[in-house]
């Protein structure tokens, strides 16, 4: 796996909303990305417990989308080890119970590629799928890994399938020793569709890269807005027994945040 490292020129943020045209992230994109997890203004700590910790962020323009990050110690893990895990598609599908297919379509440069993820929803919702832009960055001891959705044109929507936007989904890893690291998920996803209160936090994911593959220009893609797909009335879908049973993934809250 090729790294890559990072300017240390200072720059300002660069918004992330309101992208017009597909381009791959530069170091100014990650450190706002990184700058945004470690952020403590403005979020609102859901869940604090052994080591984890869920904050959500209403946005401004819609309140019914928020943000989430979530932060998680991680004893016995070195940093660099935990990234190439993530990088590993195939050893996703062990520690993800909720994927259904995931696969790599095509690499835009060396750190970045176009994917394909789709997962389970808490029944008995449709499930969903999202087909992304990645990108990662080693910054020193530490590391990005981050996406947002973009459309490819041998990809369009599937029936059975609801297509969610990834307005900014990543990961940030911070090392903390030889053997130990902290890893900040942060999310920002329009699962689409119109849905019941129980299941608007449910929906975020984790979407991670890798492996050799075919060649792709940025010009074959665009940037994929929520407003031009399909929206699925799912508002008074009931939870189901199963998911009041056994979703919540033991004791919290009833506002707790289940990352799928």
């Amino acid at each position: 796996m090729e790294k890559l490292a990072a300017s240390t020129e200072p720059q300002g943020p660069r918004p992330v909303l309101g992208r017009e045209s597909v381009q791959v992230p530069d170091d100014q994109d990650f450190r706002s990305f990184r700058s945004e997890c470690e952020a403590e203004v403005g979020w609102n700590l859901t869940y604090s417990r052994a080591g984890v910790s869920v904050w959500v962020q209403a946005v401004e323009m819609d309140r019914t989308l928020h943000k989430i990050k979530c932060r998680m110690e991680c004893c016995d893990v070195p940093a660099e080890t935990l990234y190439d895990v993530l990088h590993d598609i195939e050893y996703r599908k062990k520690w993800d119970s909720n994927v259904i297919e995931t696969f790599d379509i095509a690499r835009l440069t060396v750190n970045a590629d176009v994917g394909y993820y789709s997962w389970r929803c808490p029944k008995p919702l449709k499930n969903r799928d999202v087909i992304t832009l990645r990108s990662w960055l080693p910054m020193g001891a530490d590391y990005i890994i981050m996406n947002y959705s973009v459309k490819h044109p041998k990809y369009p929507p599937r029936k059975d399938l609801v297509r969610a936007v990834s307005i900014q989904t990543g990961y940030l890893i911070q090392s903390t020793g030889p053997k130990s690291c902290v890893i900040t998920y942060l999310a920002q996803v329009d699962p689409k569709g119109s849905l019941p209160k129980w299941v608007v936090n449910k929906s975020s994911q984790f979407l991670a890269p890798k492996s050799p593959l075919p060649s792709l220009a940025l010009s074959e893609l665009s940037v994929q807005h929520a407003d031009s797909l399909e929206n699925i009335d799912e508002s008074a879908v009931a939870e189901s027994r199963e998911e009041r049973m056994g979703g919540a993934g033991g004791e919290g809250s009833d506002d707790d945040t289940s990352l799928t």
